[in-house]
């Protein structure tokens, strides 16, 4: 993404907040005004006291109106600086609320191939930087363009040969701001991904530190991070070099504007053109005039930089969203939990294949065991089932419609899932089993928990059901986390049931009682069952044996080990 088209999108952020810009150039306008009238003040009151007798009158109005502009300035400036701050963090707010928005709803093919660290880094690190650089560049851009412009008028209205030294000088300071400008953007740009990636790789290390001590590679994460700290440094090093050159370089340039302001405006006093007020009140000016560079060529670092960050907010921002639904989309109400794969095939990558071809009829109230060796694509199904990926080509019905043409919201409604990956909020126990089910009442939270035999330990708590989990459950032990998740579905009671290793960290004894559990579930509801422990789905009405994507067996237990196929194979291992 370019600079250009970067500035564009930040411009439409900030179009919604034109009438606060409008009053905010209007009072940079009025400080300028106020600002450049003061130096004429000053010089007033050098002449009343250097030509003659000293003239007290005079000088006591001239400092009347010293103060009044004094304080007329003070109080606009502080206007200016509140109304740049509520349009920067406006903009900042509305920009993380899109990105946060856009996170919604992209595809998870997005989320599966992104580190969670860089897309946080993006939403956090990246907005923060960028609202630096846009509160600099509201709060000193516009004034240090109207100064320059308000003090050339003056400086042409009094004296045209000053003028066109501070001019002819001018363009040199700019030319090596541009020049400057264009080396930061893409060290700043540099900086920025590193800095997401260095984010990432410290999530991953803090969320996954009992794996990385149990298996000793403390050195290796060090290795890492160390190679990623040292590439951030060096662009880091050279983003702040080329920048830090600015300021000396425009003040080069500024004292030389001051030199030949100085030289030209003594030679007019000298030759009686101008008094000594008068040179005091141009000296002033080539101050006022050459400040803004300096501060306009920081300004202009500090936008290198926040445009660097917003173009990657941005890039996310604009990523294809998931498929829209379709606007004539059926919303489930009473599933009887029919589910049919037509000729289905699906693949994460493009040229690496996965599933092809694949056919599945499920009748009402069925229960369809999934298995077969790590890589089938067992998971793949439910992630197909429940519309987290769509099909290449095919189509998966539930009811008789194709789920392309159903809410998503409703057709995931209409599955409870247990996975081997438990999910918990930060928040009570109660908040973490009524999420499917908000409007529960206490009676039946109690039911649940007790039928997904997760009551006698959520007792055991210091609050009970009111006790406080971290994110990721805290201190809870992985069963328990588990046996939260099995309560939560067992609360919902959905038409149609997704357990994918539902029990694998759970205790043997536990286990049986929750088998016991979920053939009470089951009964009735179509359920899709993915296990490798094969005791745990004898049961099953069908087993479907997987293996590179496609059905190699199909039957109960008792006809798959009569088979002496690959199924009895497993089952012998």
């Amino acid at each position: 993404m370019s600079k250009k088209t970067t500035l564009r999108k930040v411009l439409r952020y900030v179009k919604k907040y034109i009438g606060l810009m409008i009053i905010s150039v209007l009072l940079a306008g009025m400080i300028v005004a106020l600002t450049l009238y003061m130096p004429i003040i000053i010089g007033n009151a050098i002449d009343y006291i250097i030509y003659g007798q000293i003239d007290f009158a005079g000088i006591k109005t001239l400092l009347i109106k010293g103060i009044f502009v004094v304080c007329a300035t003070a109080a606009a400036q502080w206007i200016m600086n509140v109304i740049n701050n509520k349009v920067t963090y406006h903009v900042v707010r509305d920009i993380r609320a899109e990105a946060f928005q856009k996170i919604e709803i992209l595809p998870l093919n997005y989320i599966d191939s992104h580190s969670s660290g860089e897309i946080v880094s993006r939403v956090i690190a990246d907005v923060d930087q960028f609202a630096d650089g846009l509160l600099m560049g509201f709060t000193q851009f516009f004034t240090g363009v109207i100064t320059i412009a308000g003090t050339l008028l003056f400086m042409l209205y009094y004296s045209r040969p000053i003028t066109l030294v501070v001019v002819c000088i001018t363009p040199l300071s700019l030319f090596m701001a541009n020049f400057i400008a264009k080396k930061t953007f893409s060290m700043f740009k540099q900086q920025s991904e590193t800095r997401g990636e260095q984010t990432a790789l410290v999530d991953e290390i803090i969320g996954n530190e009992k794996v990385i001590k149990a298996f000793g590679q403390e050195g290796e994460s060090l290795d890492r991070f160390d190679e990623i700290n040292v590439r951030l440094q060096n662009y880091s090093l050279r983003a702040i070099f080329y920048s830090s050159i600015t300021n000396p370089a425009t003040r080069f340039v500024n004292s030389m504007v001051y030199a030949g302001v100085a030289v030209t405006s003594a030679i007019a006093v000298i030759s009686g053109q101008m008094s000594v007020g008068m040179m005091s009140c141009f000296l002033n000016y080539a101050s006022q005039y050459t400040k803004p560079f300096n501060e306009i060529s920081g300004v202009v670092t500090e936008l290198q930089n926040a445009l660097a960050c917003a173009a990657r907010i941005f890039a996310l921002i604009e990523e294809r969203p998931q498929v829209e639904e379709n606007e004539n989309a059926v919303t489930l109400v009473h599933t009887n939990g029919n589910v049919v794969c037509e000729d289905i095939s699906f693949s994460y990558v493009p040229d690496k294949k996965l599933i092809e071809h694949f056919n599945l009829s499920v009748k009402p109230g069925q229960n369809i065991a999934i298995v077969g060796p790590t890589g089938c694509g067992k998971t793949t199904i439910i992630n197909l089932l429940m519309r987290f990926y769509d099909v290449n080509s095919g189509k998966i019905m539930v009811d008789g419609t194709d789920i392309r043409d159903i809410t998503r919201k409703s057709l995931r409604t209409s599955y409870g899932m247990v996975l081997q990956e438990t999910w918990l909020r930060q928040g009570t126990i109660r908040d973490n089993i009524i999420m499917g089910k908000p409007e529960a009442t206490e009676e039946e939270i109690m039911a649940a928990a007790k039928a997904a035999h997760a009551h006698s330990f959520i007792k055991r708590l210091p609050k009970g059901y009111d006790t406080i989990i971290g994110e990721e459950g805290g201190m809870l032990s992985q069963g328990q986390k588990q046996l939260l998740c099995i309560t939560r579905v067992m609360l919902a009671l959905p038409p149609m049931l997704i357990l994918d290793e539902a029990t694998s960290s759970i205790d043997t004894r536990t286990e049986m009682k929750i088998q016991s559990a979920f053939a009470k579930l089951m009964k009735g509801r179509t359920s899709f069952i993915v296990a490798h422990r094969l005791s745990t789905i004898q049961n099953a009405d069908v087993i479907l044996v997987m293996r590179d994507g496609n059905i190699i067996e199909q039957g109960n237990h008792e006809e798959l080990l009569a088979g002496n196929g690959f199924y009895a194979k497993m089952y012998h291992s």
